[in-house]
C-alpha cells in the first residue's frame, strides 16, 4: 500500500492549535510561517512517499545483517540515507551556523512523523543522530560542536547514545563501563554496551558514540557516570577500538541493527570527555528527553499508517450485507457499524495525540525563543508535563490502534503478507525504549506532579476549564457532547492529581500502584483537550463556509474522541484513586 502524509490535518493543528502564526513572531524562527510550513510538509511528504516508504516492506522481509563485526543495511536505505541528507533534511531543525536550517520544532516534529511512518526502522538513524547533536549543543565544547555537528547534519556521520548494558538497563546506577584517563587529556574506554540503535551499520563513514561510563575513582551510583564522545573512526582515519560483536533478532523494527558494542578489548577505545566529570547523566538526559518526545511521534507516525493501510482494506473487502438493508447484496465492510467504529477510534486517537505533540512542540519553541523569561518558563513547564504523556500515552495508543488495524483486516491482518502485522509488530517496542511507559509514569507522577504540588498540573486544568467555556456558549450536538466529557474528564483529573499529590510521601505504593492508568488519564485528557479545539475551530471555519469536506470530517472524529476515548477518563480516576489494594494485597509468596 502507498503511504499519504496527512499534511492537510498537519496544517490545520499546526495552524488552529499549536499557532504556528505566534511561532514565526520569535526571535529567530521570522520566516517559520504557516506557508513555510506548508512548503515543508509538502516536500517532506513527496520525498518519503516516494524514496523512504517503498521500502519498508522490503526491510521487514530482509533486515539488516551481521558478519565479521560489520553491518549491512536493508538494499536501498544506504542510498535512500545519502538522499535524505542531501535534502537538508537531518539538519531542519538544528542551528543554521552548524549547516542546519533552524526551523522550529513544530514543523520538525511534523516532518519527523512523516518519515516514521514511511519507514520507522529508517527514521532510528536520523532520530538518535538528533539526540546526539542536541547533546552536543548543550554541552560539548566549541571544539567538539564544530567537529562533530556539521558532519552529523551533513549526513557524512550518525550519532548513538550508548546507555544500557547487560546488568544496567533502566538503573543507570549500575552502569559499568570504565573510563580511564589518559596524559593527552583523553580518556580509554572499556566495556559493554547493549541495544546500541544504529550502533553498527553502512550508510555513513563514521559513527559518533555518546557514551555513558565510569572515570577511575568516581563515587559510586549516578553521581559518578560522565558522558564520552567516542568516533568509530579517529580524525586519523584509523579504526577506533569499538566493534560490534553482533545484533539482535527483533520482534519488528528488523530493519534497524540493534547492536552489542564492545569496547577496550584491543586496549582501550579512545574517548572524550563531554562537559564536566560526573555530569555525565544530566547531559545525557537533554538526549533522552528529546528521544522520548521522538518515540512518541513515532507512536503517531505508526498509527497513521496503521490506519490508512485499514481503511483501504475497509474499502476494498467485500463481506456481508449490510445491517439496515441499504445494498441488497455484500458490501465493502466500511458499510458495517463495527468497522465504522474501529476506524473512527484509530482515526480520533491518532488526530489527538497529533495534535498534542505538536502543541507540546509550540511550547518548546517558546520555551527556548521567546524574548520573555516569564513564558520562557511557563512554556518549560507545560512542555516538561507533556513529554511523558506524548511518549507513554501516544505509544500506547499506537499499539491499540495497530491491534484494531489487525482487527478490521480480520484473518488476513494474521497474515504477513497484507502488511498490517508489521504495524503491530514494529508498535510493540515503541511502549519500551528510551523508557518504558512505567518509567514515564513515574516521572509524571515524581518530577512533574508531586514535586511542586500538583501547580502546573492544575494550570493545564484551567487552560482546559476556559475550553470548556468556550464550548458551553456553542449549540452543536457535537460542542455539547464534547463539554459533557470533557468536563468530566477534567474533574476526574483534578481528583487523581489531589491523590497523587496528597499520598506520594505519605504512601508511596498506592500512589504508584496507579502510575500508568494515571498516565493514561492525563495523556487522554490532553489530547481530548486538543480534539475539543479543533472542533470549535472545525465548527466556525465550516460556518464560514470554508472546506466544508474536511470541516465536517474534523468535526465528526472529535465527537468519536469524546463519546468512545475521554469516557474512558472517570473509569480511569477510579483505578487511581481506588485501586491500590487490588495490587498490592497480594503476598509476593503468592505469585
Amino acid at each position: 500500500m502507498s503511504y499519504r502524509a496527512p499534511v492537510k490535518d498537519m496544517l490545520f493543528a499546526m495552524k488552529e492549535l499549536a499557532d504556528i502564526e505566534a511561532i514565526s513572531r520569535l526571535p529567530g524562527f521570522e520566516e517559520a510561517g504557516i506557508d513555510t510550513a506548508q512548503a515543508v510538509l509538502e516536500e517532506c511528504a513527496k520525498f518519503n512517499e516516494g524514496v523512504v516508504a517503498p521500502i519498508n516492506w522490503d526491510g521487514d522481509r530482509n533486515p539488516s545483517s551481521w558478519k565479521d563485526g560489520k553491518v549491512t543495511t536493508t538494499p536501498g536505505f544506504k542510498e535512500a540515507f545519502r538522499q535524505f541528507c542531501e535534502g537538508g533534511w537531518q539538519g531542519l531543525q538544528h542551528p543554521v551556523q552548524f549547516g542546519g536550517q533552524g526551523l522550529p520544532k513544530t514543523i520538525g516534529a511534523a516532518c519527523g512523523e512523516i518519515l516514521n511512518s514511511a519507514n520507522l526502522s529508517f527514521a532510528l538513524c536520523p532520530l538518535l543522530t538528533d539526540g546526539a547533536i542536541e547533546a552536543l549543543l548543550t554541552a560539548g565544547s566549541a571544539d567538539q560542536q564544530q567537529a562533530y555537528i556539521p558532519n552529523m547534519i551533513a549526513g557524512r556521520w550518525t550519532g548513538t547514545m550508548n546507555l544500557t548494558e547487560p546488568q544496567a538497563g533502566s538503573d543507570l546506577s549500575l552502569v559499568r563501563t570504565r573510563a580511564e584517563p589518559q596524559p593527552d587529556g583523553s580518556f580509554k574506554l572499556f566495556g559493554t554496551k547493549i541495544f546500541i540503535t544504529y550502533g553498527e551499520h553502512d550508510m555513513a563513514d563514521n559513527i559518533v558514540h555518546l557514551v555513558l561510563a565510569r572515570v577511575v575513582g568516581a563515587p559510586e551510583g549516578v553521581k559518578g557516570i560522565s558522558l564520552f564522545i567516542c568516533p568509530k573512526v579517529m580524525a586519523d582515519g584509523k579504526r577506533n577500538d569499538v566493534h560490534c560483536v553482533s545484533i539482535e533478532h527483533k520482534l519488528g523494527i528488523k530493519a534497524s541493527p540493534t547492536a552489542v558494542l564492545q569496547y577496550g578489548d584491543r586496549g582501550g577505545a579512545v574517548g572524550y570527555l563531554i562537559g564536566q566529570e560526573n555530569r555525565g547523566l544530566e547531559y545525557m538526559f537533554v538526549m533522552m528527553n528529546a528521544a522520548r518526545y521522538a518515540v512518541g511521534v513515532q507512536g503517531i507516525a505508526l498509527a497513521e499508517r496503521a490506519y490508512q493501510k485499514a481503511v483501504q482494506y475497509a474499502r476494498d473487502r467485500v463481506q456481508s450485507r449490510p445491517v439496515d438493508g441499504s445494498l441488497p447484496g455484500a458490501a465493502p465492510i466500511v458499510h458495517h457499524p463495527d468497522v465504522r467504529r474501529m476506524l473512527m477510534t484509530m482515526r480520533a486517537l491518532t488526530e489527538g495525540c497529533r495534535a498534542m505533540a505538536l502543541v507540546a512542540a509550540a511550547a518548546y519553541d517558546a520555551a527556548h525563543a521567546h524574548p520573555d523569561a516569564g513564558v520562557r518558563k511557563q512554556n518549560q513547564a507545560f512542555y516538561e508535563f507533556l513529554v511523558p504523556l506524548v511518549k507513554g500515552f501516544s505509544t500506547e495508543m499506537s499499539l491499540e490502534v495497530a491491534s484494531l488495524g489487525v482487527q478490521v483486516h480480520g484473518g488476513m491482518g494474521f497474515i504477513e503478507e497484507t502488511g498490517a502485522a508489521q504495524y503491530y509488530r514494529d508498535a510493540r517496542i515503541l511502549t519500551i525504549y528510551e523508557g518504558t511507559t512505567a518509567i514515564q509514569a513515574n516521572d509524571l507522577i515524581g518530577r512533574k506532579t508531586a514535586r511542586d504540588g500538583g501547580a502546573v498540573a492544575r494550570a493545564v486544568a484551567a487552560q482546559i476549564e476556559s475550553t470548556e467555556r468556550a464550548l458551553a456558549e456553542r449549540g452543536s450536538a457535537s460542542s455539547k457532547a464534547m463539554h459533557k466529557r470533557l468536563t468530566a474528564a477534567r474533574q476526574a483529573f483534578l481528583d487523581v492529581v489531589g491523590f497523587v499529590t496528597a499520598g506520594a510521601k505519605g504512601d508511596p505504593n498506592a500512589v504508584f500502584a496507579g502510575s500508568v492508568p494515571y498516565l493514561m488519564l492525563a495523556g487522554n485528557l490532553v489530547a481530548g483537550w486538543q480534539m475539543a479545539r479543533s472542533l470549535i475551530a472545525a465548527e466556525d471555519h465550516l460556518a464560514a463556509g470554508a472546506d466544508p469536506v474536511f470541516m465536517k470530517a474534523k468535526i465528526a472524529t472529535a465527537r468519536c474522541y469524546a463519546d468512545h476515548i475521554l469516557s474512558r477518563v472517570p473509569g480511569l480516576r477510579d483505578t487511581v484513586v481506588d485501586g491500590a489494594e487490588g495490587v498490592t494485597s497480594m503476598a509476593l509468596e503468592a505469585f
